[in-house]
This record gives structure tokens, sequence and C-alpha cells, in this order.
């Protein structure tokens, strides 16, 4: 709630543009909420400060440009920004360490659930761009199919709770909810999948 009541007078007065450049910034790891960021987004254009489908084209340009610009970083400049004092403190040796352990078990999917995990999503996609594991159209798909996903909750959530806030706020504890549970049944799909693949490897 705090960071929401921060946000909403700048959206209020900046519009689109604010919504814009705070998710390019959420995409470096920042620790602002993107959901938090996003749902602000839809109140403004509840209150009709903007319009809500124009929101929703604004959140999905914000968060597949900022996360492309980590992943485009990551592939070129990856060995120079990791010395960088600020970004060592965004991507953690530790979290740099988990993100390619999820990597090697699970492949380019880890893309698509990191889009949903705030900790991991900036090491994710830098480790991806770094590693050069997928190319760029791989992480598009993979980054764009769960931003189809999130974004539109979050802003159109926020755009019909606008004038009731308690039922907004129930509302996006009850999707996060929904969405770690979804997202843990992938991960045991995916995960099943990729040991019965190593167990038909091994016995060939």
């Amino acid at each position: 709630m705090d960071v929401f009541n921060a946000l909403l007078p700048l959206f209020t007065e900046y519009g689109y543009l604010a919504v814009f450049t705070m998710l390019l910034i959420c995409g470096f790891g920042v620790p602002v909420p993107e959901d938090v960021t996003l749902v602000t987004g839809g109140v403004i254009a509840g209150l009709g400060y903007a319009d809500p489908h124009t929101m929703f084209a604004v959140g999905m340009a914000g968060v597949l440009i900022g996360d492309g610009l980590v992943f485009t970083v990551g592939r070129f400049q990856g060995a120079k920004v990791m010395r960088w004092p600020f970004f060592r403190r965004v991507l953690t040796p530790e979290r740099f360490e988990l993100a390619q352990r999820a990597f090697e078990k699970y492949g380019r999917w880890v893309m698509f659930v990191a889009r949903f995990l705030p900790g991991l999503r900036t090491p994710v996609f830098f480790t991806a761009g770094m590693s050069h594991r997928v190319g760029f159209g791989t992480w598009l798909l993979m980054d764009g199919l769960a931003a189809l996903i999130s974004v539109p909750i979050w802003v159109y959530l926020g755009y019909f709770g606008a004038r009731n806030w308690d039922w907004m706020w129930r509302m996006v504890h009850n999707f996060q909810y929904g969405i770690f549970g979804l997202l843990g049944v992938v991960i045991v799909v995916v995960g099943v999948v990729w040991w019965r693949r190593r167990q038909r490897e091994r016995q060939l």
C-alpha cells in the first residue's frame, strides 16, 4: 500500500509516461513491485485519467522493453556489467547461480516462470542473454506469453477496483495466490518431463 500511495499521484500527474518509465526501472530489478505498478496504472484509468486499453498496451510495452533491455545487456555487456557495484547489488552471486541452475534444469521454460517471480526475473533474463542459451526470439516468446497473462490481470483489476480499494486489494492477493499455485503446477509438470527425458537418455 505504501508503494501504491506513492505511485498514485505521480501516475495521475504524468500518466502513461510515468507508468512506462517505472516499468522500465522494474525490469532492472529495482525493488518496486511490478504488479503494484500495473495495478496503479489501472486505477488511474478507472478514475478517468487514462484509457484502460491504452494502459494495457503501455504496460505490455513497458515490461517487454524493460525485460528485453536486461536480456540484451546480458548478451553484449554481461561480463562487464557484472563488475558494476550497483548491478551486483541487484544481481547477487547467489541469484546468478540460482538462475544458472534453473536454466540447466528447466531450460527455456524458466523464462516463462521468471516473469512471475520478481526476485529472479532480472537474474534469469540477464543470464539468458549472457549465456547465449536462447535466442532473442525464444526469449520474447516465453516472456511475451507470460506477460499476456500477468499484465491484463493487474491493469484491469486496478481499473475495475478504482472505486473500491478494499475489494481490489483482496482480489490482488487472491490472484497472487492463484498465480503462485499455477506456477507450482507448471514447475511440477516441467520437472517430471525433464526427469523422464533424463531417464530415457540414460537408457540409450
